[in-house]
């Protein structure tokens, strides 16, 4: 069996890497690592499926316990990936896409060299920060420091394997799957195929 792919997704808050996935989950299989945060859930959120969601204390001693992939400190909270289900599903062949900060990128692709890394921008800065807007769950404060937090990832952009840009969903959604499946055909990941081939000539 063929090891799943992993995919690193990132991109600022509001960029909309969530509706992005979903939509990709109805045309591929894949599995979303659920990041575990220590921030309020907002309204239209359900715990263990949009995040897992943990008091500050408990996040610390996942921590400590190296019981998270990576971890970062955004606007006040913690966000971090469990390190538990990756493995799993990686060797059982999944594709597995981790949706996390610019920050925690570079760290996984320390841990899993052969990842995969893509950064989901939006189509300008002004379409950033009216979607951030438009979801009425934050406050002037939290919205500019998402702002300001945007401008520092949006440099960053250029550390990734490739660049999404979500300005007309369906077109941001078959990109990201193209990239999966060129991803999967790469002669490193089904070496195994070749020799396969070769047995049965």
């Amino acid at each position: 069996m063929n090891k799943g792919l992993l995919l690193i997704l990132s991109g600022p808050s509001g960029s909309g890497k969530d509706t992005v996935l979903d939509s990709l989950a109805r045309i591929t299989p894949i599995k979303r690592s659920v990041s575990m945060t220590t921030r309020e859930k907002r309204d239209n959120e359900a715990n263990n499926i949009d995040y897992i969601f943990v008091d500050r204390t408990y996040f610390e001693k996942c921590i400590k316990n190296e019981d998270v992939l990576e971890y970062v400190e955004y606007s006040g909270n913690y966000y971090g990936t469990p390190k538990g289900p990756i493995d799993k599903w990686l060797s059982e062949g999944m594709n597995v896409i981790l949706k996390i900060e610019v920050h925690g990128a570079e760290s996984i692709k320390k841990i899993y060299p052969d990842a995969i890394s893509v950064f989901i921008t939006p189509p300008s800065f002004k379409v950033l920060e009216k979607r951030l807007r438009n979801r009425n769950s934050d406050s002037e404060e939290d919205i500019l420091k998402r702002l300001k937090t945007a401008e520092y990832e949006m440099t960053q952009a250029t550390k990734f394997d490739y660049l999404v840009i979500n300005d007309q969903l369906e077109d941001a959604v078959n990109n990201l799957n193209t990239i999966i499946n060129a991803e999967r055909l790469k002669t490193f990941r089904i070496i195994n195929k070749i020799s396969e081939v070769e047995e049965n000539a």
